[in-house]
């Protein structure tokens, strides 16, 4: 064969490298990105003062946690550390429990056994006197912890709920340990137990029926002089410092305040009108969820527990990040935790109540961490002089065991 025509054949050969836009299998194409509830969660503008908020709280919730598990300890008020280095896994600590509790010695009191010679902890004075006053003020709002109930039955479809969705949100809704006998059972008038998991409305409310943002709108209404076409079902939106507003956003926004919907009390047929006035019906409903609430915020896997009971079929932590002026996710901590936006200012409550107050004061004692006042200093007297006595009834008399307990206890009295 001619070596020419064999270089002229092998120059005009096609060639099918794996690098050829014609090879089908080596074609790379090109993808959307994705949009999600989490991408959603990523990529969106941080509100610093609720995050904040959101992380002291965490640190409260645990103290309160180990308060419980020590009060659950019938052998006296305290509880030595080697029991409480096994709650660690219970806890959730990245620590040790011995670490944890040093770092609050405001809320903590660490001392020595003065018969087993031991370290343990108890819940100082100050901290015991904000519990027992919480109860104290929880129980003198019976009547509005009534009526919380009675709302959130009457925005149920059927006007039924799950006790267990109640009793994962206690502390949020100020009910009492045993709101099942002291708040659903005493109230017969009010509340029929279905069975053991299940409350019924007994009778229906017309007082009672109107939600919290209308009180918002009829004041927009009188003092800002608007139409009943812009207030009539609108919602305060307020967004965090940052918030990018993208082109037509505005007229978005315009468009879904006017948009009609089923309101929370309204007893129609949910799912008439459409998807959106649906979507909007169910913001609706968490709104009037958080205004129920005491400090007006909840954690969304709580909220999770009464999508069927509110009829509300959708992903609902895509339906809070969609609206970012109404609801606010921290992702702070293990789980995350929903804000009503209207509600705070500043990383504080606008419109606080008794409850609320005295959780404040709970924090405030936490945040003190390890700083000398007065109060810890005069503590540390105490407690060196009742070190002094100690050692004194060591020398003096025998020890049988049955004066340690009544030691303590006059201790705490000082």
């Amino acid at each position: 064969m001619n070596p020419l025509l064999t270089s002229r054949y092998r120059i005009f050969q096609p060639t099918t490298t794996s690098f050829s836009p014609f090879f089908l299998f080596n074609q790379k194409r090109w993808k959307k990105p994705v949009i999600s509830a989490q991408t959603r969660l990523e990529d969106r503008v941080r509100d610093p003062h609720l995050d904040k908020l959101t992380t002291h709280f965490k640190k409260l919730n645990l103290v309160l946690k180990i308060h419980i598990l020590m009060s659950n300890r019938k052998r006296g008020s305290f509880v030595s550390l080697q029991l409480m280095s096994r709650w660690r896994n219970i806890l959730g600590l990245n620590v040790t429990v011995t670490s944890f509790l040093q770092k609050y010695p405001h809320v903590f009191d660490l001392f020595l056994h003065p018969f087993r010679r031991n370290m343990c902890c108890r819940i100082t004075r100050k901290m015991k006197e904000l519990i027992l006053l919480e109860d104290v003020v929880a129980k003198s709002c019976e009547l509005e912890i009534v009526m919380r109930v009675k709302k959130l039955l009457m925005m149920s479809l059927n006007g039924t709920l799950h006790v267990h969705a109640l009793r994962l949100m206690r502390r949020e809704l100020g009910l009492p340990c045993d709101f099942r006998d002291s708040i659903l059972g005493k109230y017969s008038d009010e509340f029929r137990l279905v069975d053991l998991e299940i409350v019924a409305l007994v009778g229906w409310d017309d007082e009672l029926g109107k939600a919290r943002v209308e009180e918002w709108r009829e004041r927009e209404y009188r003092e800002k002089w608007l139409s009943e076409f812009e207030t009539k079902f609108a919602f305060p939106m307020s967004f965090p410092t940052g918030f990018k507003i993208e082109r037509g956003f505005r007229e978005k926004m315009k468009t879904w305040q006017r948009l009609s919907y089923t309101k929370p009390y309204e007893r129609k047929d949910v799912k008439c009108g459409g998807a959106q006035r649906y979507e909007k019906r169910a913001v609706a409903v968490l709104h009037e969820v958080l205004s129920l609430t005491l400090e007006k915020m909840v954690e969304v896997d709580q909220l999770a527990h009464f999508r069927r009971d509110f009829a509300i079929e959708v992903n609902m932590r895509e339906l809070l990040l969609r609206h970012p002026g109404i609801f606010y996710i921290s992702t702070k901590g293990n789980a995350q935790t929903v804000f009503l936006r209207e509600a705070y200012e500043k990383g504080g409550l606008v419109e606080p109540n008794p409850v609320y107050t005295v959780r404040r004061n709970m924090l405030e004692l936490v945040l003190l961490g390890r700083r000398k006042t007065k109060q810890l200093l005069a503590s540390d007297e105490i407690m060196e002089e009742s070190n002094a006595v100690v050692c004194e009834v060591d020398r003096e008399s025998k020890r049988e065991g049955d004066w340690a307990i009544p030691f303590l206890e006059g201790y705490e009295k000082n």
